[in-house]
């Protein structure tokens, strides 16, 4: 079971890269973030409140997700789109336990928090 999702929240925790043997193609590449998606409501002295915030594990499959594991930085106020789904699992003592994740279409950088933004371009492999 999956759903559209849309969220903005911070990254709460240093990005996690792996990657995965794919015979002999190129292996899969995991980009794993933990990701605390808030709804700050408004108060009348101006302030905000968090209602019902909640945190997620958010999956990005992608070629170039070991370089994006350095750009993106625990605090970073991000936004998620992708699709909510069911992820069902053991624990160790062999109960049956549910949760759900994130896995993620594309991740924006929101510029909140961020001191300055530098630009580089990226090499063009020539013939």
């Amino acid at each position: 079971m999956s759903t559209h999702f849309s969220g903005e929240g911070n990254i709460g925790s240093v990005p996690e890269y792996r990657e995965f043997p794919n015979g002999n193609d190129e292996p899969r590449r995991l980009l794993r973030l933990n990701i605390y998606f808030d709804n700050p409501i408004p108060r009348k002295d101006g302030e905000y409140e968090d209602r019902g915030g909640f945190w997620a594990p958010v999956e990005l499959w992608h070629r170039e997700a070991e370089h994006w594991s350095t750009l993106y930085q625990k605090g970073m106020r991000v936004l998620v789109e992708g699709r909510a789904v069911r992820d069902e699992w053991e624990d160790a003592e062999e109960n049956e336990r549910v949760t759900f994740k994130i896995e993620a279409r594309r991740i924006g950088i929101l510029p909140y928090r961020i001191e300055s933004v530098a630009l580089t371009a990226k090499p063009v492999a020539g013939p």
